[in-house]
């Protein structure tokens, strides 16, 4: 009986690739009192592995708390498999406004104290009474009231890329730092003023409404099913935006973009930019703000220090980074000296730029490809691409895909390139290949080879 993932992430993103099926990238939660965590661990695990189900899924005496990634053929038996509960039937499914089949690469299912952390210890806080669920309607309306006060109840580097307009937005790193911060900061409006909150999802703000209530806030809303929820209702009935900017998620995609304000900057050069990266170095991995200019220039690192680093024999690497803790705390780490540009709770309603149009990656090409590679670097001055080819030959003439969630979906017929940095007609697996690109590509870029 399987109850872990026996493939890696590279496996796995090679097994999408070839399946060529649209995957739907979700995420849910829910308050409610499991007796054995545990067991209830691996009785999901087994079902969703069957239906090629990925994630990141925390579970608790609590409840679940859910971000995902599955095919769309399998979503309503993805469904089905939470409607044997009692406690999640009829559960909303956030499905993510941008998809990306890359989203997760495993199956990932963790039981933990808490599926949110809150640093509380009181046995009378009960977590299912909670405030009145607004949808984005009663959500705009509420917010032209004068007599409301809006809180953002996620992370500074969450609400830097995107918030509601007229929100306090708390400096912090954490949601278990947020509540002692509000409370204090609003004790003397428990009865006069409406306490409206949201984040990502609704599960951070559902328990801050539960816990205000408990510290005798009478007037408490939340925004039903989040950002993510609003993004969706919003565009289906007409509505304003009262959101701005772009939606941090917590996957490989890290935003969504709900309206076309960029309202943050490069944290290294200042130019309006709200894409998020982490530092290259495994050493650091620090979250920030980082432009395509600086990302070539910078080589995806958040400093010198960092850039001289990645290009150190392997060896010196592990050494510098031995005994640091970094891969579970990527998320916590936006505070750094070397970011000249970062502006910590200094957010602005007003737009700096406006977003470029991209190409719909929601919309799948119905054509046959098979992947080759991935993007490693590209050379602004001189526009050209330098890719690793991973899987199968590359030819002078054919024709080929680069694909990103940015770049979108770009052809083009393959002209001439440099094999291992000599002129070549053919490359193989491990060959590194540079080319000209008449248009910008990411790190994150595929390379794949379109099929007749």
């Amino acid at each position: 009986m399987q109850l872990y993932n026996t493939l890696s992430a590279e496996e796995r993103a090679e097994l999408i690739d070839q399946a060529g099926k649209q995957r739907l990238t979700l995420s849910f939660y829910a308050y409610a009192k499991i007796q054995d965590p545990t067991q209830f661990r691996n009785d999901l695990f087994i079902v969703w592995n069957a239906l090629d189900a990925l994630g990141r899924i925390y579970v608790a005496h609590e409840g679940i708390n859910a971000q995902m990634n599955v095919p769309a053929e399998n979503f309503e038996a993805f469904r089905e498999t939470l409607e044997v509960y009692d406690f999640m039937k009829g559960i909303r499914l956030n499905v993510a406004v941008e998809h990306d089949d890359h989203a997760f690469l495993k199956l990932t299912i963790k039981v933990r104290h808490k599926i949110v952390a809150d640093g509380l210890n009181d046995d009378t806080f009960d977590v299912t009474n909670k405030g009145v669920h607004l949808k984005a309607k009663e959500f705009n309306d509420i917010l032209d009231d004068p007599n409301t006060i809006v809180v953002d109840f996620r992370n500074h580097y969450e609400s830097e890329v995107g918030h509601f307009k007229g929100a306090i937005t708390p400096d912090v790193e954490t949601f278990r730092e947020s509540l002692p911060i509000i409370n204090e900061q609003l004790q003397d409006h428990k009865e006069d003023k409406n306490l409206v909150m949201y984040c990502t999802g609704g599960i951070r703000c559902e328990k801050a409404s539960a816990y205000f209530k408990h510290q005798g806030f009478k007037n408490v809303f939340q925004l039903e099913g989040g950002i993510i929820n609003y993004a969706k209702q919003i565009e289906a009935e007409g509505l304003e935006s009262k959101f701005i900017g772009k939606n941090f998620v917590f996957d490989n995609r890290l935003g969504e973009r709900i309206t076309d304000d960029i309202v943050s900057q490069c944290h290294q050069c200042g130019k309006p930019c709200d894409n998020h990266t982490n530092c290259e170095n495994d050493g650091c991995h620090l979250l920030f703000i980082q432009c395509d200019e600086c990302k070539t220039a910078m080589e995806n690192c958040c400093s010198t220090e960092c850039l001289e680093i990645i290009h150190m024999p392997l060896v010196d690497q592990v050494r510098l980074r031995t005994g640091k803790q970094v891969g579970n705390k990527v998320f916590r780490k936006g505070k750094s000296e070397s970011l000249k540009f970062k502006h910590s709770g200094e957010l602005t309603d007003t737009a700096l730029a406006t977003a470029p149009k991209t190409t719909d990656i929601r919309k799948k090409i119905k054509v046959k490809k098979t992947l080759l590679g991935k993007a490693e670097h590209y050379y602004v001055k001189a526009q050209v691409g330098l890719f690793t080819i991973e899987n199968q030959e590359l030819n002078s003439g054919d024709k080929i895909l680069i694909v990103g969630p940015t770049t979108g979906n770009q052809e083009m017929v393959l002209d001439k390139m440099l094999v291992n940095g000599t002129e070549s007609t053919q490359a193989k697996i491990g060959d590194k290949v540079t080319f000209t690109v008449p248009f910008r590509i990411r790190l994150s870029d595929k390379l794949y080879k379109l099929l007749d």
